[in-house]
C-alpha cells in the first residue's frame, strides 16, 4: 500500500498539474477577450434568404453555413435605410441613418463631425484597413476612408465577366504582414459582389436549371426573371468562396483563434422592390458572428439588432467605450451569452427608414428630391409611415426609375402594359404607395397586404406609430422636428442629372 505522505503528494501534484492546465486552457480566451482581432465582412447587396443556413435552396453557401455552425446567426438585423452609402454610414458612426445629417443620403459629403470606429479603434492602438468597397459612394473630408486605409493591388480571375477581379483575401493577408506580432487588427473586407451588374446569362455557364430558382410573388414568374436570380446567386456563392479563403488565410497567419469574424451586407439583393426600398426584404439582412471559444456554437438569436448596434459592440470587443457620438447599443453581451432565442428582452423591434437615394426625381417642389419614409418592424408586424406619398417611391417614371438598379427583371417590368393582368407586378414594384402600410411580417414576409385600412387592426397601428415617433423624437430625427425639408437640400456628390 502506497505511503499516505506520498499519496497526498500524489493528489495534490495531480491537483496542481489540473489546475495548470486548466488555467492553460483558459488563458487563450482571456487574451483573446483582452484584444481580439475584429474582421469585419461586408457583402454587397445580398439578402437575408440568399444563404444556405438561412432557408435558400438555390444559392450553396457552405462557409458561411460553417461560421453559422460554428458561431451564432441572428435572425431580426436591419438596415436602417437600405441603400449603400447610408447603410454603411450607420455602421461606421453607430448612428442612426436620421441623425447623420448629410449621410442620410446616398451619394453624400461625410459631415467633418462624425466619428468613425474604424478611426477610433486605430487611435486606441489597432492596426485597421479595408479592402473592396469600403464607406461608399460619397466624399469625406478624411485622410481615409470611414472604412480605414484601403489595402488593394492584389488581383484574381474570377469566374464571370461581371465580378471583381480584387483579391480580397490576398489584399488581407499583405494588411496582416504588416502589423506588428503583438498588435490587434480590424478589417473592413467589403466585396463589390452581389453589386450589378451580373453576366447575363452566367447561370448557363455555371450548369443551373431554371426550374431551381425560387421566385418572389411580387415579380413575374418567367424565365428571364429566373434567371437573373440564378446569375445573382453566382455572384453570391462567390462571396462564400471569399468568405473561405479569408478563414484559410487567418489560419495560415496564426490569428484565426484571437479573431471575432462577423458576415453581413448592407442592404437587400439589387433587384426591384427590394434594394432602395423600405420593404422586408430590402431592410433585413442576415448576421453571423464566429468566435472560436466566446461563442457558443450553434446559436441562433432572435434579438433585434439594428446596424447603429455594430460600431458601440466592436468598440467594446475592443475593450473601449463607444463614442459619445453613438447612439447604437453594444450587442456584445449577446454575443458571450450561452443560449439561442431572445437574450436581451428589450431588442424587440427595429427602427428604419429613408430620405434621398439617387436623383432622378422630380415635382412641384424642385428636382433632386428624396422619398422619404420612416418605419418600424416589430417580431408581428411592420408599420411604414410614407410622408410624401404623391413622389414616386424608385424615382419618376419619365427619368428611368433610377432608384433601381437595372437588369432583366426591371426591364420586364418595365414592358408590362397598362390594363393587362401582369401590369399589377409594375404598380408592386414602381407605383405609388399609399401613406400608411401595416404588414402582417409573420404571416406575409413579401408585403403583398396592406393591412393599414383594416379597422380590426386600427389601434395597433396606432400604438406602433405613436412608439416610433416618439423614439425617433427623442433621437431627434429632423423629420419630427418639422425639419425634414433639410434632407432634399443636402448637395448630391454623384453625378449631375439632366433633367431636361
Amino acid at each position: 500500500m502506497m505511503n499516505r505522505k506520498i499519496l497526498q503528494r500524489v493528489v495534490v501534484s495531480g491537483v496542481l498539474l489540473a489546475a495548470v492546465a486548466a488555467v492553460s486552457a483558459v488563458r487563450p480566451l482571456r487574451q483573446a477577450q483582452d484584444r481580439p482581432n475584429i474582421l469585419f465582412v461586408i457583402a454587397d447587396d445580398v439578402s437575408h434568404d440568399s444563404l444556405g443556413v438561412t432557408g435558400c435552396s438555390y444559392i450553396k453557401t457552405p462557409n458561411v453555413d460553417r461560421m453559422a455552425a460554428e458561431g451564432v446567426r441572428f435572425n431580426n438585423v436591419f438596415c436602417c435605410n437600405p441603400k449603400c452609402a447610408p447603410a454603411r454610414a450607420s455602421l461606421v458612426t453607430g448612428r442612426y441613418s436620421w441623425q447623420l445629417e448629410e449621410a442620410a443620403n446616398h451619394w453624400p459629403h461625410f459631415p467633418e463631425k462624425f466619428k468613425f470606429y474604424p478611426h477610433l479603434l486605430r487611435e486606441a492602438g489597432y492596426h485597421v484597413g479595408f479592402t473592396g468597397k469600403g464607406w461608399s459612394p460619397g466624399t469625406y473630408a478624411t485622410e481615409d476612408n470611414p472604412a480605414g486605409p484601403e489595402y488593394k493591388g492584389k488581383f484574381i480571375k474570377p469566374p464571370y465577366k461581371a465580378i471583381s477581379n480584387t483579391d480580397y483575401a490576398g489584399n488581407f493577408r499583405g494588411f496582416l504582414e504588416e502589423k506588428t506580432p503583438e498588435q490587434p487588427f480590424c478589417f473592413w473586407l467589403g466585396t463589390r459582389e452581389a453589386h450589378r451588374g451580373f453576366e447575363k446569362g452566367g447561370w448557363k455557364k455555371a450548369g443551373r436549371n431554371l426550374e431551381d430558382a425560387v421566385v418572389p410573388p411580387y415579380w413575374p414568374d418567367t424565365p428571364a426573371v429566373r434567371g437573373d436570380l440564378l446569375d445573382y446567386a453566382n455572384e453570391v456563392e462567390w462571396i462564400d468562396q471569399q468568405v473561405g479563403r479569408v478563414f484559410q488565410t487567418l489560419e495560415k497567419a496564426g490569428e484565426l483563434d484571437n479573431t471575432l469574424i462577423v458576415f453581413t451586407s448592407d442592404h437587400g439583393m439589387p433587384f426591384p422592390r427590394v434594394k432602395g426600398q423600405v420593404f422586408e426584404d430590402g431592410i433585413h439582412v442576415p448576421l453571423i458572428a464566429w468566435w472560436r471559444g466566446v461563442i457558443q456554437p450553434g446559436r441562433v438569436v432572435e434579438d433585434f439588432i439594428n446596424f447603429p448596434d455594430v460600431a458601440p459592440t466592436f468598440m467594446a470587443v475592443a475593450g473601449e467605450s463607444p463614442h459619445p457620438q453613438m447612439t447604437g447599443k453594444s450587442f456584445l453581451d449577446v454575443l458571450r451569452a450561452p443560449t439561442s432565442g431572445q437574450i436581451d428582452p428589450s431588442r424587440t423591434h427595429a427602427l428604419v427608414g429613408k430620405e434621398r437615394h439617387d436623383t432622378g426625381r422630380a415635382g412641384d417642389e424642385g428636382t433632386d428630391l428624396g422619398y422619404p419614409v420612416r418605419g418600424i418592424r416589430t417580431k408581428d408586424y411592420f408599420y411604414v409611415h410614407n410622408f410624401v406619398p404623391d413622389r414616386w417611391p424608385a424615382g419618376n417614371p419619365e427619368y428611368g426609375l433610377r432608384n433601381c438598379d437595372g437588369g432583366p427583371v426591371k426591364s420586364l417590368l418595365n414592358q408590362l402594359a397598362p390594363g393587362t393582368d401582369d401590369y399589377r407586378f409594375y404598380e408592386l414594384n414602381f407605383g405609388k404607395r399609399p401613406e400608411d402600410m401595416l404588414y402582417a411580417i409573420d404571416k406575409d414576409p413579401a408585403c403583398m397586404h396592406n393591412l393599414a385600412g383594416n379597422p380590426e387592426v386600427a389601434e395597433l397601428m396606432k400604438r406602433l406609430r405613436e412608439q416610433m415617433e416618439a423614439e425617433l423624437t427623442h433621437q431627434q430625427d429632423p423629420r419630427m422636428l418639422g425639419q425634414g425639408d433639410r434632407f432634399d437640400a443636402y448637395p448630391y456628390m454623384g453625378k449631375p442629372f439632366d433633367y431636361e
